[in-house]
């Protein structure tokens, strides 16, 4: 049992890897400000779930707000902390810029400083499979070079990599990324494709589909992707003893320091997508074709072969049945 802060704690990642962390006898404190980037009221209906719970507690505050974070650590005393919290969303960074410099910059030094003076055992962040950019090689490898990102959001998910490698190195602190790829299922966001599609297409109304439906994604089980961070929390960073500064690895370092791609390594085409949710949902979607979006990347696909090696994680949960499970959550919370 462990003493876990976990930032993002109302998201849907975050909110999820809560309830299995509390579920396993963990104490937990979630720290999340409930913006509006999407309806809050999703973001109280989970936390609601959590809030029941004896051993979880909750900070109201952003990461950007040292002194809210200074305290949050100062009081609950964390041993491991997992960074969920960043303003998302690859189009809205297009938008508005600075929203990204405060949450996943500045708020990130933050938790980086809380971590370092709060002798923290270990801390997992989230980055993204946005890293790869214009990355054309397939599957993504964490050993590919990742420096040509096409949109804002995800330099700064490379900029916290760095920033963390530097904490790794000057203070010795444990730190390990993780790639998210496409996250789906119960209690997801409403800005991604899934609920998106869902709410429209129940609604009798058509659906923007990019770059005609013919890029893929990695899309991954929300399930699934809590089982790999809780396995790499519980597999604290250590220096890679084969590190050759002569042919740097960029996934490892002579400090404790791991990238991790966590993805299903099954891509699925977006136009095969939809037609999973059309067969779950009894009816079809009226589909407007558009290019591929500004900041969007043609196709993703994550190569977990380190994230297998060193936790055990394997992704079990087909597209088919993710979907199924979200459209039944979906029914059920919506009453649709």
């Amino acid at each position: 049992m462990s003493r876990i802060l976990v930032t993002g704690a109302a998201g849907f990642i975050g909110s999820a890897l809560s309830t299995r962390l509390l579920a396993r006898g963990d104490e937990v404190l979630g720290y999340d400000n409930l913006n509006n980037y999407y309806d809050p009221t999703l973001k109280q209906a989970r936390l609601a779930r959590l809030t029941a719970h004896p051993k979880f507690g909750f900070v109201r505050a952003a990461l950007e707000d040292r002194a809210a974070m200074e305290k949050a650590f100062a009081d609950f005393r964390p041993q491991r902390v997992v960074n969920l919290a960043a303003q998302a969303g690859v189009r809205y960074s297009i938008e508005n810029p600075h929203a990204y410099v405060e949450s996943n910059l500045v708020g990130f030094i933050n938790v980086l400083e809380a971590c370092r003076h709060g002798k923290v055992e270990h801390l997992v962040y989230a980055s993204s499979s946005s890293v790869y950019g214009a990355n054309r090689k397939l599957p993504f490898s964490v050993q590919d070079s990742v420096d040509h990102p096409v949109s804002l959001y995800a330099a700064t998910k490379k900029a916290n990599e760095l920033m963390a490698h530097t904490y790794s190195h000057l203070y010795a602190l444990p730190t390990t990324g993780l790639r998210f790829f496409t996250v789906y299922g119960p209690w997801g966001r409403p800005d991604m494709a899934l609920f998106l599609f869902t709410r429209k297409i129940l609604a009798g109304e058509p659906i923007e589909v990019f770059n005609h439906g013919k890029h893929t994604r990695d899309f991954t089980y929300i399930d699934d992707i809590v089982e790999g961070v809780i396995r790499t929390l519980d597999h604290v960073a250590a220096p890679d003893p084969a590190f050759d500064p002569r042919r740097p690895n960029p996934a490892t370092s002579a400090v404790p320091y791991r990238v991790y791609n966590i993805g299903n390594h099954q891509p699925v085409q977006l136009a095969d997508y939809i037609a999973a949710l059309e067969e779950c949902l009894g009816r079809k979607a009226e589909k407007i074709l558009l290019p591929l979006q500004p900041g969007d990347v043609p196709d993703t696909a994550a190569d977990v072969e380190e994230l297998k090696r060193d936790t055990g994680y394997a992704p079990a949960t087909p597209v088919a049945e993710g979907i199924r499970r979200f459209v039944a959550w979906y029914r059920d919370f919506y009453g649709a």
